[in-house]
């Protein structure tokens, strides 16, 4: 007789988590779900094999299995690789909450840090296994104790991409005061002149930092409007000195000169991107940066400012984005998805891949660029973003099909980090 394998449903899977010490934990589990989107292709009778941390099998059932394998029936369900948040701040809430200001100017970093837990929580339930985190804002290096501790298994929480300080040109950025005489606590670390500049970025380095997130442009013009506040070769030391070290430069930019000097400097992917033109587009296509849209900050910050979404006309700066997020698609440059989640809730990553459906992309590609695109893009494709033999089995199953119907992805049924089931509140 057929030696039958132990079955577990979604609802016995808190009991094996429950009950099982790490050296119980079983080493080979076979997910069956009504089908894979495998960080590309949608796929119907597939399964996915795990041992320890790691996928070691995934496509049709033709391999044997070893007689303590657990088997997860996901019925109803696609199981897809771990999402991965493009744009975080685990170290900031809503601003309709507490204002930017006031969170980095009266918050103690000790609130602030026990908040980003709670935070990160919220946002490995929601099924995204991974963040790139793009700064602190004023909570110096607390990103780097953040990620270990998650590492050790203090607290539950996704993998951190960490950006620590953040670079901005002295004077440019906030908070500001309205006392010429005071010297505020800033969001960023200042910087003037190249020495400054390279000394910041190899201390950021040191401190822990992943990758060097650049303000290239801020409200710095005159009349408060958004100007270039780095020089094209300013940052080509912020990217020479981190790619020296296997990391990327990443570039918050909104004017059309701003990122043509970052995509020049050598910038991996520009965020926000608002005032893009085809010739910026063009540009980076040709040099192969990534666009990250933080469409949902923008849909955030106007509902804030009082605009009542589906009852009101949509405000300016929405259809512009709209136009802005249109010419991209067009253009055909790598999109990836990164909301710039903090601006509002964290565990509502979905808001953004549910705007760039909106805005006029095909849901598969919102799938594609919350696992393969978003992982090439931060250069851990060998690591994450795919369901393939190797990888890390980070993995999320929905029920239903978010090819078809993007709010899909909000149904998490199951969540999966390192090879582990992680409890779902």
């Amino acid at each position: 007789m057929k030696k039958m394998l132990p079955v577990l449903t979604i609802t016995l899977i808190a009991t094996l988590l429950s009950t099982s010490s790490p050296a119980q934990t079983p080493t080979s589990i076979l997910l069956k779900p009504d089908r894979v989107f495998d960080g590309q292709q949608m796929h119907n009778d597939w399964v996915v094999l795990v041992q320890n941390n790691k996928i070691v099998e995934a496509g049709a059932m033709r391999f044997k299995l070893a007689a303590d394998t657990k088997v997860i029936e996901l019925k109803g369900m696609t199981l897809m690789p771990g999402l991965i948040e493009g744009h975080s701040h685990l170290l900031l809430h809503p601003y309709n909450e507490v204002s930017w200001d006031d969170q980095v100017l009266k918050e103690s970093r000790a609130e602030r840090v026990i908040r980003a837990a709670n935070h990160a929580k919220a946002t490995l339930a929601a099924g995204f296994t991974t963040v790139r985190d793009l700064g602190t804002e004023g909570a110096e290096y607390d990103d780097v104790g953040l990620k270990k501790a998650i590492e050790k298994g203090v607290i539950p929480g996704p993998r951190m991409i960490i950006a620590t300080k953040a670079l901005v040109a002295k004077g440019a950025y906030g908070p500001k005061s309205v006392n010429p005489d005071l010297d505020l606590p800033q969001g960023a670390a200042e910087v003037s002149g190249v020495e400054q500049i390279a000394h910041e970025v190899r201390t950021q380095i040191g401190k822990g930092a992943d990758l060097i997130k650049v303000y290239a442009d801020y409200r710095a013009g005159r009349d408060g409007e958004a100007a270039p506040i780095f020089s094209t070769e300013e940052m080509a030391v912020m990217a020479a000195i981190a790619k020296s070290g296997n990391r990327q430069l990443v570039a918050h930019a909104s004017t059309p000169e701003g990122m043509l000097r970052a995509i020049n400097a050598g910038a991996s992917t520009i965020e926000h991107g608002d005032s893009a033109t085809e010739e910026v587009f063009k540009r980076m296509k040709e040099k192969g940066v990534a666009l990250c849209p933080t469409l949902a900050a923008g849909d955030a910050i106007e509902q804030y400012r009082g605009w009542k979404k589906a009852v009101d006309p949509e405000p300016a700066r929405i259809l512009a984005k709209r136009q802005n997020f249109a010419l991209a698609l067009k253009s055909g440059v790598n999109i990836c998805m990164g909301g710039d989640v903090g601006v509002y809730a964290h565990g509502d990553n979905a808001r953004e891949m549910e705007l760039m459906v909106d805005y006029g992309m095909s849901a598969i590609d919102v799938l594609r660029s919350a696992t393969s695109i978003n992982a090439k893009a931060f250069g851990y494709a060998e690591k994450i973003g795919s369901i393939k033999r190797g990888l890390v089995a980070d993995l999320v199953a929905v029920e239903g099909d978010p090819s078809m119907d993007i709010k899909a992805v909000r149904k998490v049924k199951l969540v999966m980090k390192d090879g582990k089931p992680i409890q779902i509140p």
